[in-house]
């Protein structure tokens, strides 16, 4: 089952109040006023976390809540057939995500993962450095915001290759084996793409664009993964 409502979110699975509100067909801000109306008991478990997303063109608040929260929540609404099943969908959403983080961790520990993660990094590293060598390359042809470039590579990289499900600090944290060495060859190639611009003297416009056609032809040449439930689907058995 594929998790819709439960994410991993930050430090583990959680729900955001905008899609609770929704399979409880309640007003998002209702049921935004109720955890504040009564935040201490829902901060008995951990801390309220919040993000602001948006929605039909305007940014709002929602809540992410952990597990425990979320049934404190679930408490606090009356049952009708609907409520009911909505309830259920999000205990399983729960269990289903708490055995895939279970099994990556499982993932995780072993010694060929461990390999290569660390040579992940060292490639990960040497991209770092040419990052810099190429913001310095941009401010000194003018660039006023070159300190951008960094992490638009990378989110523009890992949004080609990847279709990821859920937020995380870090994405490597969350990829398979295979999902890293194609990260890897990809910061190869935007390494290449950014050294080959700078040693001939290219404009930094012209060189982020030439990397980025790159990057959008080493993703069509590789196609799109999951993270994390398709690498995950597979440790599991």
């Amino acid at each position: 089952m594929k998790n819709e409502v439960v994410q991993n979110y930050e430090d583990g699975p959680r729900a955001g109040t905008f899609l609770i509100a929704k399979g409880f067909n309640r007003e998002h801000n209702t049921i935004t006023r109720l955890i504040e109306k009564y935040q201490e008991d829902f901060e008995n478990f951990s801390v309220l976390k919040t993000r602001k997303i948006m929605t039909k063109g305007r940014p709002i608040i929602e809540y992410w809540l952990s597990e425990s929260q979320t049934m404190l929540l679930g408490t606090y609404l009356r049952n009708n057939i609907e409520a009911r099943a909505f309830k259920i969908k999000l205990i399983q959403e729960f269990e289903n995500l708490k055995k895939q983080n279970k099994a990556l961790k499982k993932h995780q520990e072993a010694p060929v993962y461990s390999i290569a993660r660390a040579a992940g990094k060292l490639v990960r590293k040497d991209t770092t450095d040419i990052m810099k060598e190429f913001i310095k390359y941009a401010k000194e042809q003018g660039s006023t915001n070159a300190d951008w470039y960094y992490n638009n590579i990378t989110v523009m990289m890992n949004g080609l290759l990847f279709i990821a499900e859920g937020k995380y600090k870090n994405l490597r944290t969350v990829m398979s084996i295979k999902q890293l060495m194609t990260t890897s060859s990809a910061e190869q190639i935007i390494d290449r793409g950014l050294r080959n611009g700078m040693d001939d003297r290219m404009f930094y416009k012209d060189i982020f664009q030439d990397v980025k056609k790159r990057v959008i032809l080493f993703a069509e040449l590789h196609g799109q993964s999951e993270i994390i439930q398709k690498q995950l689907d597979l440790f599991e058995k």
